[in-house]
């Protein structure tokens, strides 16, 4: 099963979030992209995603997931009691992106920008496309 998260790569807090799921993913379910980047490009038009997406993406078997979605489709393979969260996919998808939107539109002002890329470590390296 090929699953691929689209990240902001300038983001402070999208960094951190790529870093807690390959803390909380140690068999690799998951690939990485940056949004910005030829690769993360490429996915989002051949998965015909709208255009201005601009935080968090996962592509999962051909389909695209945004928003609350993706980030709640990625917690149900994550090990430990983030799994739980998957159960809040009930709730309305206009009311989960609503506070997801939230977080998302204040992300750069909360937590900052990067100026540069982490350098991630040769085990890590082979998760990134």
């Amino acid at each position: 099963m090929v699953r691929i998260i689209l990240f902001d790569g300038e983001c402070n807090f999208c960094d951190k979030s790529v870093q807690f799921i390959i803390k909380r993913d140690p068999k690799g379910h998951f690939k990485f992209a940056s949004l910005q980047g030829d690769i993360g490009k490429e996915l989002l038009n051949k998965h015909n995603s709208p255009k201005g997406i601009d935080s968090f993406v996962l592509i999962e078997n051909n389909k695209c997931y945004l928003k609350s979605s993706a980030a709640l489709q990625v917690c149900k393979n994550l090990k430990g009691a983030w799994k739980l969260l998957y159960i809040l996919l009930v709730f309305p998808k206009p009311f989960r992106n609503f506070l997801y939107g939230i977080i998302a539109k204040n992300r750069y002002k909360w937590f900052g920008t990067k100026e540069s890329c982490m350098l991630p470590s040769p085990e890590e390296r082979k998760r990134f496309l």
